[in-house]
């Protein structure tokens, strides 16, 4: 008799009743089994561990989103209409050096018959309003109205004193005067502003997601859900909506923690020497003529808002909710744009820190604590946040920023995941006016704002498109569906003396 081998579904029988590996067929045998033959209660959707998994928003809160059509974005900003000269040092009895040349036409701020304030920064009280009889190159030659010399104030080679304009003073009839004034003694230099510019490029963002033709039929257990909405039993949906999201996180912090290449690095090797010396200071003549570097694979990076703000804006180091630490903020605001309006996105530890500051601040209720939310009754629930606060003349909105408490960015305790470097930022709420060449109309604009590649023929925004041969695509014979996601942007920092990033 023959034997038919292998013998598919053959049970062989017990003597009693029982389940036996031997008369029931098997599912733990495959790559696709169960633990056993029973179904097993299951849970369909999956459990939302980590809430809404998506970092983006922040700058859709600050700013907005314009069209460009170049390789550069370039703008100018004010610089300060009184202009003060620091790192001054004695050289005589009544001379001082301002260490800066006096050329016509550029920073000749002093001439003759200017009265000026002298003054050493760390002793205030060392203050003398002084008389400038003769310029001499970057020496000035002046004499206190009230002191015997500039020696005898500050003493002999003094350093590090700082030297402002208030006023000039000229006699009667005074005809013929020194070099630098005419026959009716008026001052004939003319203080040119100077012509400051800043820039930065776009960078072009991409990333795609494929699936096989086969693939995108398996139908699975576990129902689908994301945070855009997609639903349903197929897998590549849920892939495909995450690398969606995960690309629309990408566009916001590509420009949020975006940096220059520097004079001699860069990917590859580029350097990006001639980019880095036109973003980190003023553009002068030639410097903004080699767009050869920005052919194709010279990957030079681009400015992003923490690397502005440090290059041009102001750092606090190790804020721990001491008032007296942000009454220093408010005092370099001062001498900066003054903009009254502003908001704090800061992590969860900096956040308690103003939390804690403000409410050792209000003197109701026991230890400086504020009841309640409503009415501070003390019958109610305690209300410890404080989401917007007045110092001074100036208005502060906070909030918490969950880029920077995500773990898996640079977010955590440092009792779980270690601690960040950026523990928030200060953003004026101020908006400027400026003409669109794109838009062809004035526009108000914030000092944080994207710029996009967009022209008549293709829009750079946030491209998605689909190749391959399946789900609806039919660019090629390749049995794949592939998801094509590009976008090219850059953002302006405008202004950045009035941020303020708090560091670690």
């Amino acid at each position: 008799m023959g034997v038919l081998n292998p013998q598919f579904g053959s049970l062989v029988p017990s003597q009693t009743q029982q389940v036996l590996n031997t008369n029931y067929l098997q599912f733990n045998n495959g790559t696709n089994d169960f633990a056993q033959q029973y179904l097993p209660e299951i849970y369909e959707a999956e459990v939302e561990r980590y809430g809404n998994r998506t970092l983006g928003g922040f700058l859709r809160m600050v700013g907005a989103e314009l069209p460009m059509t170049s390789d550069q974005v370039i703008w100018s900003e004010q610089n300060r209409l009184h202009i003060s000269y620091d790192s001054c040092t004695l050289t005589g009895v009544d001379t001082i050096d301002i260490n800066l040349p006096i050329v016509a036409g550029v920073n000749n701020v002093i001439t003759n018959n200017m009265t000026v304030v002298i003054m050493d920064p760390l002793n205030p009280a060392a203050t003398v309003k002084a008389f400038v009889a003769a310029v001499a190159g970057t020496v000035l030659t002046a004499y206190p109205y009230q002191q015997a010399s500039l020696a005898a104030s500050f003493g002999a080679g003094a350093a590090g004193l700082k030297v402002f304009v208030y006023g000039s003073e000229f006699g009667k009839a005074s005809g013929l005067s020194p070099a630098g004034v005419d026959g009716t003694g008026l001052v004939t230099e003319n203080i040119d502003p100077a012509f400051t510019q800043f820039s930065n490029k776009p960078i072009i963002i991409r990333d795609r997601y494929a699936i096989s033709g086969s693939d995108t039929a398996q139908i699975g257990w576990v129902e689908v859900s994301t945070e855009d909405g997609v639903g349903g039993f197929l897998w590549y949906l849920k892939a495909e909506g995450e690398t969606r999201l995960r690309f629309e996180d990408y566009l916001e912090m590509a420009v949020i923690e975006g940096q220059i290449s520097d004079a001699t690095s860069g990917p590859g090797g580029a350097p990006g020497g001639f980019y880095a010396a036109a973003i980190g200071g003023a553009i002068v003549a030639g410097q903004n003529t080699g767009f050869s570097a920005f052919a194709a694979g010279n990957q030079l990076g681009t400015q992003g808002m923490f690397d502005a703000i440090q290059a041009r804006g102001n750092v606090m180091t190790g804020f721990a909710g001491a008032l007296a630490d942000f009454d220093s903020i408010l005092q370099n605001l001062d001498s900066q744009g003054s903009i009254e309006e502003n908001m704090l996105f800061l992590d969860r530890a900096t956040e308690l820190n103003f939390d804690n500051m403000l409410a050792v601040q209000n003197s109701y209720g026991a230890g400086g604590t504020s009841y309640g939310v409503f009415e501070n009754s003390e019958e109610m629930a305690l209300n410890l946040g404080f989401s917007g606060f007045r110092r001074g003349s100036y208005d502060f909105y906070k909030t918490s920023w969950k880029y920077l408490n995500d773990a898996s960015t640079r977010g955590g305790s440092t009792n779980f995941s270690g601690a960040s470097n950026v523990e928030g930022v200060l953003v004026p709420a101020g908006t400027s006016t400026v003409y669109d060449q794109v838009l062809g109309t004035n526009i108000r604009r914030p000092f944080l704002h994207v710029r996009y590649r967009a022209s008549q023929a293709d829009d750079r925004r946030m491209k998605s498109w689909l190749t391959g041969s399946v789900g609806g695509a039919y660019t090629s014979d390749v049995d794949v569906m592939q998801v094509n996601f590009l976008s090219e942007r850059c953002l302006c920092v405008q202004a950045a003396n009035n941020f303020v990033l708090f560091s670690a």
